[in-house]
């Protein structure tokens, strides 16, 4: 995977430091992961440009808007990039359609890589055009900001938690959209979250910070099944996996997915997907039991043959995580330490993961 953008930024404040090396593939989503003052923000200004890195280097492609060895500071209106906030801020004097012209604007016609048609289409937002962003729900002002944002056909796309301040139905309203951006744009985005799930949904690859240090960065999959990382603790810990849709059964409403490279196979409660269609996954470790047999006789349906690789303690001293194998991908199971014993757990051994169809998040 090509790395085309290079961000190193050191920022002091009296109580506060972010001292960072990023490099980040030049596609797809990329989330910048962590708890607050963790220094997800900070790092985003500081690509943007609205904030100075004292000792700074930041290149996107082949542009170079920072560099502070050499003098050289890009200002961020020169910055080919589009900016979404917690907040859309549109023009409330002016209508949907005026305040994307707003953002067209900024850019010659000779070098627009998205248009009107298909900024508006991608967001959902056509029968919003003549209305005043008073008259919008919080998700619609939001896909507008975003569709503005668009609209400056920028080289990268930064959003800083654009979904924290929406309830949770507006989230599940606006995360297709979100995933759209990335199936059908070419556009890098760098996408700030506090939220695991969230970040588990959308992103390619994840920056997990703390205290202003970059702990780990790397694709999302491989980086969500560490224990040795903080993410691997919480209650919403889990694993990422996508599969290939292999049958649907309408009557039950099952997807059945193949696992990757395996002949191993999980069902999921889903409405209707196209056979050999890729869908991403989530298994949260707390949903994954364990047995020393395969029980056929059981509500479970997802019963996997899988290898004990390594354990850790878990934040809460009655528990601990498990990660496994089950032939190629990486499941978590969080179980009690009592579990643990009964089963004689230890590295190599071989199990069964159980996982209930309805817990699969799809």
């Amino acid at each position: 995977m090509t790395t085309l953008i290079h961000a190193r930024l050191k920022v002091s404040y009296p109580d506060f430091s972010l001292d960072v090396d990023l490099q980040l593939p030049g596609r797809g989503i990329t989330a910048l992961y962590g708890h607050s003052g963790s220094g997800k923000t900070t790092c985003l200004r500081c690509i943007a440009g609205l904030e100075k890195a004292q000792q700074g280097f930041v290149q996107v492609n082949d542009e170079i808007w920072q560099d502070s060895a050499n003098q050289r500071f890009v200002p961020p209106h020169k910055r080919a990039l589009g900016y979404v906030f917690q907040e859309a801020s549109l023009f409330t004097h002016l209508s949907v359609r005026a305040n994307l012209a707003f953002g067209l604007r900024r850019i010659p016609r000779a070098q627009r890589r998205v248009d009107m048609a298909q900024a508006t289409q991608l967001l959902g937002i056509g029968h919003l055009l003549e209305r005043h962003p008073q008259h919008l729900s919080g998700g619609e002002r939001q896909r507008v900001g975003i569709a503005r944002a668009l609209l400056t056909s920028p080289r990268i796309l930064l959003m800083d938690e654009p979904l924290a301040a929406l309830d949770s139905q507006r989230k599940s309203e606006i995360l297709p959209y979100l995933e759209r951006l990335h199936d059908e744009l070419d556009i890098p985005i760098l996408y700030v979250s506090h939220s695991q799930d969230e970040v588990a949904r959308l992103a390619d690859h994840i920056v997990l910070l703390e205290q202003g240090k970059a702990l780990a960065s790397g694709p999302i999959a491989q980086t969500l099944a560490r224990l040795d990382l903080p993410l691997a603790l919480g209650d919403d810990a889990g694993v990422i996996i996508e599969g290939q849709v292999h049958t649907y059964d309408p009557a039950y409403q099952l997807l059945t997915l193949q696992l990757p490279g395996s002949v191993s196979s999980i069902r999921v409660t889903h409405g209707p997907v196209a056979n050999g269609r890729t869908l991403r996954v989530k298994i949260q470790a707390r949903d994954v039991s364990l047995s020393l047999q395969d029980s056929g006789q059981s509500s479970i349906l997802n019963r996997l043959p899988v290898t004990v690789v390594e354990e850790t303690p878990a934040d809460n001293s009655a528990h601990v995580l498990v990660r496994l194998d089950a032939a190629g991908t990486a499941l978590l199971a969080r179980i009690t330490r009592y579990s643990r014993d009964q089963l004689q757990l230890h590295p190599g051994q071989a199990l069964w993961a159980q996982i209930k169809a309805v817990a699969v998040l799809a």
